[in-house]
């Protein structure tokens, strides 16, 4: 029904109105209560201080990571006619490490000016990043494979057959992270008033960000983690219980750097993964909401992906300590090379060493 605009224009008086609101127990029986879960938290922003020491730390990585893994790869390359199939992944596995360790100096000025590098560069160089997260741990999986097929189910004789194999699973390892890293094209640049830079970083639409957040999280919990690392557990406890029945030293030598390598990259990822859990288990709601808790996972998963970088300077680390072949290898290319003058190896022992490398694989 139409209100008579005359009859509100003939009100004179507007004190008693008021009144009778004032006289009401409305305004003392209301209370407010400030719901957390409906407030946007500002982003935590980073101290100069800590991006300077991040800047140096990409810096170092990518210094240390990039001859390391070519001199790995040289290695690898010269004696392809005595590589196995677990020598094909860890070559596979370098080529990652070192694709990703290309895209460190972008990151490093990044964090102290800001992107400036466009969109394109902006997609492409997250695009390596996630394929590197799939591949590294692909790889170590299918490494934990070979191992098991060779000492628990007796396979060692068909070499062949496995380094063909190698070869179809490692494109097949490719072509699966780079499906699974499609979702980084969702980054983008745009300016961020906390920080007061332009960034890159991953950018949903507003009306489905939470469910496209949600769908490639738990494709990364579950696909990029949990169940590699599952597949991982189960043939490495198959394979040390077998060599615990055994006294083959060969294969207890090459499972050291086996080992060392997968106890690295959890070392270096793990704490990444369980904060960016607990960072999609507070969005989900599962766990009880605050700014406060979600600023701390926020910082601790900005720390804990860039110490994850180490991983792929580590490797080469640990060929280099723990995998003798890998040395004694590395040594006889530097005699050959006249780099090393003063390294000679006695007719003895090269007739040994040459001997041994048509029976042993770079581990």
């Amino acid at each position: 029904m139409m209100t008579d605009p005359n009859h509100l224009l003939n009100i004179s008086d507007y004190g008693d109105f008021y009144g009778e609101l004032n006289n009401t127990d409305l305004q003392n029986s209301t209370e407010f209560v400030v719901d957390e879960t409906t407030l946007l938290c500002s982003s935590a922003s980073m101290v100069d201080a800590v991006n300077i020491a991040f800047c140096v730390l990409f810096v170092f990585i990518f210094l240390m990571a990039i001859p390391g893994n070519l001199i790995v790869g040289w290695v690898i390359v010269s004696h392809r006619h005595l590589l196995t199939a677990s020598d094909v992944y860890l070559f596979n596995l370098m080529l990652a490490d070192t694709l990703l360790a290309l895209i460190l100096p972008f990151s490093a000025f990044s964090v102290i000016h800001g992107w400036v590098f466009g969109d394109i560069a902006c997609k492409l160089v997250c695009l390596v990043k996630e394929m590197n997260f799939y591949t590294s741990i692909l790889f170590l999986v299918c490494i934990s494979v070979d191992r098991y097929m060779v000492i628990v189910r007796a396979m060692e004789s068909q070499k062949a057959r496995r380094r063909l194999c190698s070869g179809v699973a490692c494109a097949l390892v490719w072509v699966f992270g780079l499906v699974l890293s499609l979702p980084s094209f969702y980054n983008e640049v745009y300016y961020e008033p906390v920080s007061q830079q332009t960034i890159c970083a991953e950018r949903f639409e507003t009306n489905n960000a939470d469910e496209w957040r949600l769908a490639t999280r738990i494709m990364r919990h579950l696909l990029g983690f949990l169940f590699p690392l599952v597949v991982m557990l189960i043939c490495y406890s198959l394979t040390v219980e077998r060599l615990l029945r055994t006294r083959c030293f060969q294969k207890q030598r090459a499972m050291k750097v086996i080992v060392a390598v997968v106890v690295a990259f959890l070392l270096c990822w793990t704490p990444f993964h369980v904060s960016t859990i607990v960072d999609t288990l507070l969005r989900t709601r599962v766990v009880q909401f605050s700014c406060s808790t979600q600023t701390s996972v926020d910082v601790a998963m900005f720390v804990t992906q860039n110490l994850g970088l180490l991983h792929c300077c580590v490797n080469p680390w640990l060929y280099a300590f723990v995998g003798e072949k890998f040395r004694k290898r590395f040594l006889q290319m530097l005699h050959r090379r006249r780099v090393l003058e003063s390294f000679c190896l006695s007719r003895s022992s090269r007739a040994t060493s040459s001997t041994s490398e048509a029976t042993s694989s770079f581990l």
